[in-house]
């Protein structure tokens, strides 16, 4: 069943995100103003090497006040493709460039809330460059055994959706090849 939207105020914007009121009406009726969150999209890059490692970044998160290992990702500027920001990402955040990426799945996070989708590649192998030029980032940038995910998945050590929703699919193609 389709709800209808009958208008939309900001309540609150800046660069990063906007809360919204959207005046909406559920199929049996019923209106009423809905919170929505509408944030930049996001781009995700699982980096695997030859080694089948996956390289990840150890990082602290204010808001939830936990560490835990993140894919390299981050918002996609203006005038900039999911595919460039990513590559941009893994390269500012990790030092590493990816050689090429590929789409490898798309998702929408907490969609009944917020409108932010979530472009994650994939790359197979990657050149090291020099240091992260993003000092703020991580505690650690490490490659990772893909047979140790599944465990630090279960042990809580990668929550992130955008890092999950990548890590998840990388190890189901890696099952199937």
């Amino acid at each position: 069943m389709q709800w209808k939207t009958h208008g939309e105020r900001q309540i609150y914007t800046n660069e990063w995100v906007n809360l919204c009121l959207v005046d909406v009406e559920q199929p049996d009726g019923r209106r009423w103003e809905h919170h929505v969150v509408r944030l930049r999209h996001l781009a995700v890059a699982a980096v695997v090497n030859e080694q089948r490692e996956l390289l990840m970044m150890w990082r602290h998160r204010f808001i939830t006040d936990s560490w835990a290992w993140e894919l390299p990702m981050g918002l996609i500027e203006v005038g900039e493709t999911p595919e460039e920001a990513a590559v941009r990402e893994v390269e500012e955040e990790t030092g590493w460039r990816p050689e090429s990426v590929r789409p490898l799945v798309y998702a929408e996070p907490a969609n009944g809330i917020t409108d932010s989708q979530h472009y994650v590649f994939r790359a197979d192998s990657a050149t090291y460059i020099g240091p992260p030029t993003e000092k703020n980032e991580s505690d650690r940038i490490e490659w990772v055994p893909l047979d140790k995910v599944r465990g630090m998945i279960d042990r809580r050590e990668i929550v992130s959706s955008g890092s999950l929703v990548g890590v998840l699919y990388v190890l189901m193609d890696e099952a199937i090849r």
